[in-house]
């Protein structure tokens, strides 16, 4: 739990979860090669973000190993806003 507080001043992976909702990402999700590049940041810098966010339950992974994908668990992001709504 730690770890979901600990965000970044930049904002990375509240963009990173945006971009995983926008309807031409949210079907057939993100590579981490895609987030790096969207970032302008190493693979290794992405993989850290999305490794965070799949390790909170944010993000769920699909695809072959040599190719996995990214997409947002919208349950658990639904658990996750409701906390903060009721002043968690």
């Amino acid at each position: 739990m730690d770890d979901m507080l600990k965000t970044p001043a930049d904002g990375t992976r509240l963009r990173i979860l945006a971009w995983l909702g926008e309807p031409d990402t949210a079907g057939r999700g993100l590579t981490a090669d895609d987030v790096a590049a969207r970032l302008g940041v190493p693979r290794t810098a992405a993989l850290a973000h999305l490794r965070l966010l799949t390790s909170l339950g944010l993000l769920r992974l699909t695809g072959q190993d040599d190719d996995p994908r990214y997409h947002r668990d919208e349950i658990r992001l639904a658990e996750v806003t409701q906390l903060f709504e009721k002043g968690w």
